[in-house]
């Protein structure tokens, strides 16, 4: 039997594994943070989950724990706050004593354009999408520099391409990008990754959340057989699959990425 068929055939076959690498998560307790979590707990990586429901996390951190068999860190906390932000990557590092990768997956959206966006709600969506990401990354970098780790930023096809109705998402992305380039390239010379996924439509709550109700999103849901080239919307673990691997040794030359992982999205153009 070769080294391929000897894999656990209920393991994700990625090259890379995550064996023993402290992985911070923000926005952990659904979505595409909660699937990412779980997948790398079967990788083998130590875990800090952090978002504001405590009781979603703790229902994530039970299912790491049942995949990879290592409990994880915990820590609820409002990234708005720069204290609190302080305060959890303090409990990482006392609890594990390194941090080798930063997942920056936290992230809101709110509709609307410039004719309807307010002030207030282009600081909700900056400060929960963007500032939370600098300040924790800001603080993170020392020791990821220690352990040569690396970052993955999760983006978003509206990051590279324009919609209307959605202007501050839109312009929360685009910076994103941005800093993911940036900061590749500031700390490419101490060893240290930076890279982005950059989703399309992901079958999450994410659009329930900015108020869409259900007839509403069943319909965009529809719409995205013809707005995605591979003619349907993405599921969470296609996104966790691509953050596990930039966080793994199998992406070790690649930085300064934005990785579409859209269906094709940003392919496509108007006909």
């Amino acid at each position: 039997m070769d080294g391929a068929d000897s894999l656990d055939s209920e393991k994700p076959h990625l090259i890379g594994s995550l064996i023993n690498k402290v992985a911070l998560i923000t926005g952990a307790s659904s979505g595409i943070g909660a699937c990412t979590a779980e997948l790398m707990a079967q990788l083998g990586a130590k875990l800090a989950l952090t978002g504001r429901n405590t009781t979603a996390l703790a229902n994530v951190a039970r299912r790491c724990q049942q995949v990879g068999d290592k409990k994880p860190l915990v820590v609820a906390a409002n990234l708005c706050q720069e204290n609190e932000l302080e305060k959890l990557l303090e409990q990482v590092l006392e609890h594990y004593g390194k941090l080798d990768v930063l997942v920056n997956n936290a992230g809101i959206l709110e509709v609307g354009s410039i004719l309807e966006t307010s002030l207030e709600q282009l600081d909700r969506v900056m400060n929960i999408n963007v500032r939370s990401a600098y300040q924790l990354t800001h603080l993170a970098v020392p020791h990821l520099i220690a352990t040569q780790g690396c970052i993955v930023n999760v983006s978003s096809v509206n990051g590279q391409r324009s919609f209307p109705g959605v202007l501050a998402y839109c312009m929360s992305k685009a910076a994103i990008d941005q800093f993911t380039r940036c900061t590749a390239l500031e700390l490419a010379s101490k060893n240290v990754r930076v890279n982005a996924v950059c989703p399309g439509v992901i079958v999450t709550d994410i659009h329930k959340r900015a108020g869409m109700d259900e007839q509403a999103y069943s319909q965009f849901l529809e719409h995205c057989c013809s707005t995605h080239a591979l003619g349907r919307p993405g599921e969470v673990q296609e996104v966790a699959q691509a953050i596990a691997f930039l966080a793994s040794n199998s992406a070790s030359f690649i930085t300064g990425a934005t990785l579409p992982v859209d269906g094709g999205r940003h392919a496509m153009c108007p006909r």
